[in-house]
């Protein structure tokens, strides 16, 4: 019967198994812990699960470091057992959004590409336990990941010691499906030698020091599945002014026929916006990505997509069903990468992705709220979306106009807070509409973005605030004592009017 020893093909590294109970005792109070894991795909399930429920009887507070989000609810369970002091730098688990927005949880909400750098120059704090979750180690060591790279080449170059957790509900087939590189530390850093999505630069799994792996775990929890809304009357919407857009850029001669990379954010509707490509007359596209969903693989398997880029896989259950019983399909198909580089913007600017993701909020003048809820409240983070904003050659945000039944407008006059400038956004996208922003002065912005995206139901209070705005000038105009008024209005009375 196969155990999961058979996975570990350095045969001097098998005495190095351990039950979780004892590998979980080399994380301490106040041990720095980096965690593999990104959008709820290639997390370590048995260690950390482990973890929270050693904490509820024996006190002790980590800072945790991931790729970005885990699945399992594992980001809850440690929450619940007050077991994070400080967490990095990205989530989407309602109990710790709950304990980050109550000041329980430090929470670092970073930009995706900059963490291991970070980590690497000492920026923050050195992993002292690095907890990974492997297919396969090879016979010369190396770790072969599972559904995600995320941080965990990062975590694994820089970690005191490693745990490395045997994940026995992932094929095999997923070996050879990582390209792993990991630039050089400055000033000694060249240029990374990635020109095409397709282009593999490293090398199939992540090298490690066999001294440093001081435990191996066997897991058999599966990876979370997702559930992905169907598109709606309003998604579809979306997607369809978006694929407009893309045809008259097309027959500009602005873009190629394939359009070039594509990057698309996290979440049903962005998922429903890539999906309605398989209905358009776009073939050999390309996705140079940090997360592949269900569209991707819908998009390969219509013919429509030829390679994806990414550098995790986070799927709905049948989705993932399907991948995986036909993984050798895809193989030469996909790759996954570190996020250090799936979200490099040296890579991102010279392949000339365009990128597409969801706003929580935008603002007349093309600001963009990401991640907090009438200002103050985190719901989950700027994730990726900041990387492929600021380097991207089109940078485009899709939101749906209102919100809550009309209670809250996507479209406000000042954002409550601001992940994008306005000088990074492209072009906006609601159900109601597109606004190219492209060459527009603030004023024409404005005008553009009411015009084309707000709700007919908050257009003319949108217009009469710029109006007024306009009339005591300036080359941004705003009534400062008016401008979070309607954030102030939804907090006091549920409606923004």
């Amino acid at each position: 019967m196969l155990n999961g020893l058979e996975r570990i093909r350095l045969a001097s590294l098998h005495d190095k198994v351990v039950p979780v109970e004892q590998a979980i005792q080399l994380i301490r109070d106040g041990s720095v812990v980096g965690m593999s894991g990104f959008g709820g795909a290639g997390e370590a399930k048995t260690v950390p699960l482990a973890l929270a429920d050693y904490a509820q009887q024996h006190p002790l507070k980590i800072t945790l470091a991931t790729g970005a989000s885990l699945g399992n609810r594992i980001d809850g369970r440690l929450s619940q057992a007050h077991a994070l002091a400080r967490r990095y730098p990205y989530q989407a688990d309602p109990d710790l959004r709950q304990a980050i927005n109550q000041g329980e949880v430090m929470y670092i909400d970073q930009h995706l590409s900059e963490m291991a750098e970070n980590i690497r120059h000492q920026n923050l704090p050195r992993i002292n336990v690095a907890v990974i979750a492997a297919t396969a180690i090879t016979e010369t060591g190396q770790i072969i990941p599972t559904a995600s790279c995320g941080n965990s080449a990062n975590f694994v170059e820089m970690a005191d010691q490693v745990i490395i957790e045997i994940d026995c509900t992932i094929s095999p087939e997923f070996e050879g499906a990582h390209d792993v590189y990991v630039p050089a530390t400055r000033p000694n850093r060249q240029p990374i030698p990635l020109v095409n999505a397709s282009n593999r630069i490293g090398t199939l799994g992540i090298e490690v020091d066999p001294a440093k792996i001081a435990a191996i775990v066997i897991n058999h929890l599966p990876d979370t599945s997702f559930k992905m809304d169907e598109p709606d009357a309003d998604t579809l919407a979306i997607a369809q002014h978006l694929i407009h857009f893309f045809e008259q850029e097309v027959a500009s001669g602005r873009l190629p026929e394939n359009l070039g990379p594509l990057q698309s954010g996290v979440g049903s509707i962005a998922n429903a916006v890539f999906a309605e490509f398989q209905h358009s007359n776009f073939h050999d596209l390309e996705m140079y990505s940090e997360v592949l969903q269900d569209c991707t693989f819908g998009l390969i398997d219509s013919g429509k997509m030829t390679f994806a880029s990414g550098s995790s896989m986070t799927l709905s259950e049948p989705c993932a069903a399907h991948v995986m019983k036909n993984f050798d399909m895809y193989k030469d198909k996909i790759v996954l990468r570190p996020q250090e580089i799936s979200n490099n913007p040296e890579i991102i600017r010279r392949l000339g992705i365009i990128a597409i993701n969801t706003a929580l909020e935008f603002d007349i003048y093309g600001n963009v709220n990401s991640t907090h809820v009438s200002g103050t409240k985190m719901m989950n983070g700027i994730g990726g979306s900041g990387d492929f904003t600021r380097n991207a050659h089109l940078a485009i945000f899709v939101t749906k106009s209102i919100a809550k039944n009309g209670a809250i407008s996507s479209v406000v006059p000042m954002v409550s807070h601001c992940d994008h400038i306005e000088h990074d956004v492209d072009i906006l996208v609601t159900e109601q509409g597109l606004a190219d922003l492209r060459g527009l002065a603030p004023r024409e912005r404005a005008r553009k973005i009411i015009t084309c995206c707000a709700h007919p139901s908050y257009q003319k209070s949108l217009l009469d605030y710029f109006e007024r705005a306009c009339a005591l000038g300036g080359h941004t105009p705003h009534l400062l004592r008016e401008a979070l008024s309607w954030h102030a209005n939804f907090v006091e009375t549920g409606r923004m009017q």
